[in-house]
C-alpha cells in the first residue's frame, strides 16, 4: 500500500507545516508521494529536496522585504507575493533550491491548482521545479491579490480555492492511505463570507466564482470526511493543538518562529503514534 503526504495551505500558517516537515526529515519519515496546496506545495517542495530548515530560514530572513509579500508588491506588480523575487531570485541565488535532490527523490510530487474556466481543482505531477515553477506559483497565487497564472493554455490560481485539503485526490492518485498535515486546529469551522467580491472580480469565470462562494461549505465537508477517515485509520492527521496566531502578511520573525516551533512540537508528540500507524499498513 502506497502512503501519501497531504499538505494543506493557509498562507503564513504554512510555516507550521514547515516545522512538521523538518521533524519528518530529522526522523527519516518518507512517503511514496506528496500532494501540496498553496503554501503546502511551497514547503512540500523543500521536503522532497530534503532541505531541512530552508523554509523557516528564508521566511525569517525575508519576511520584512517588500519584494517578498507586501502591499508595496501588490501595488507595484499586481501580485501580493513578488513573482521575480520569490520564484526566481530566492531559489536561484539567495537561498538556492536543490533541483538535483528533487529529481533524485523517489517520491512523486503533486501540486494543486484551481482552474478558473472549469471551477475545479487540477492535480499536476511536478517533475521539474525549474521548468514547472509556474505551477508552484499558481498554486500559491491567492485570489484577488494575484495575477492569473497561465500554464499550457490553462488559467490557474490558488489550489485551495477548489480543493483546500486534497485527501480524496490522494486516494484517486493511488495512495491507499495518507498522512495529512492541517494548519487549522481541531474544531475549526470556516464561516461564510458576508461580501461576495468574486461575482465582480471573476465575473468572466462564473464556475470559479461559484467555487469561491461555496468554499466554506466544501472546506467544512472535507473536515467532516477527514474526521471519519481518521477514525477508520485510513489517514493519520497532524494538526495544530492550538489556534495559530499569525498575520496574513506576517513580518515578525519571532512570530514565524513561534508557529514553526508549534509545528515541530506537534510532530514530535505525534511521532510514536505515527510510527505505529505507518508500521501497520
Amino acid at each position: 500500500m502506497k502512503t501519501g503526504l497531504v499538505l494543506e495551505g493557509g498562507g503564513m500558517r504554512g510555516i507550521y507545516t514547515a516545522g512538521v516537515l523538518d521533524v519528518f526529515m530529522e526522523r527519516g519519515v518518507s512517503f511514496d508521494g506528496v500532494i501540496g496546496v498553496s503554501a503546502g506545495a511551497i514547503h512540500g517542495c523543500s521536503y522532497v529536496s530534503a532541505q531541512k530548515g530552508r523554509s523557516i530560514r528564508y521566511y525569517k530572513k525575508y519576511c520584512g522585504d517588500k519584494r517578498f509579500m507586501s502591499l508595496w508588491s501588490l501595488i507595484h506588480t499586481g501580485d501580493l507575493v513578488g513573482k521575480d523575487f520569490c520564484y526566481s531570485e530566492l531559489p536561484e541565488k539567495l537561498d538556492p533550491y536543490d533541483y538535483e535532490a528533487f529529481e533524485r527523490s523517489s517520491a512523486k510530487f503533486y501540486v494543486v491548482c484551481s482552474n478558473l474556466e472549469t471551477g475545479k481543482a487540477e492535480y499536476f505531477h511536478l517533475t521539474d521545479p525549474r521548468r514547472q515553477m509556474d505551477l508552484l506559483r499558481a498554486s500559491a497565487s491567492m485570489p484577488y491579490v494575484s495575477h492569473i497564472v497561465e500554464y499550457e493554455g490553462k488559467k490557474l490560481l490558488d489550489g485551495g480555492c477548489c480543493d483546500s485539503i486534497p485527501v480524496r485526490a490522494a486516494f484517486q492518485l493511488g495512495f491507499g492511505r495518507s498522512v495529512v498535515v492541517l494548519t487549522r486546529h481541531d474544531g475549526y469551522v470556516k464561516k461564510a463570507g458576508h461580501l461576495h467580491p468574486e461575482d465582480i472580480v471573476y465575473r468572466q469565470y462564473p464556475a470559479f466564482a461559484r467555487a469561491l462562494r461555496n468554499r466554506y461549505r466544501m472546506y467544512n465537508r472535507t473536515l467532516q470526511k477527514i474526521r471519519a477517515l481518521e477514525q477508520e485509520g485510513k489517514i493519520f492527521v497532524v494538526r495544530p493543538h492550538t489556534p495559530l496566531s499569525i498575520g496574513r502578511m506576517e513580518h515578525d520573525p519571532e512570530k514565524l518562529q513561534q508557529v514553526y516551533d508549534i509545528g515541530r512540537q506537534d510532530a514530535e508528540k505525534a511521532m510514536p503514534a505515527l510510527m505505529g500507524w505507518m508500521g501497520n499498513p
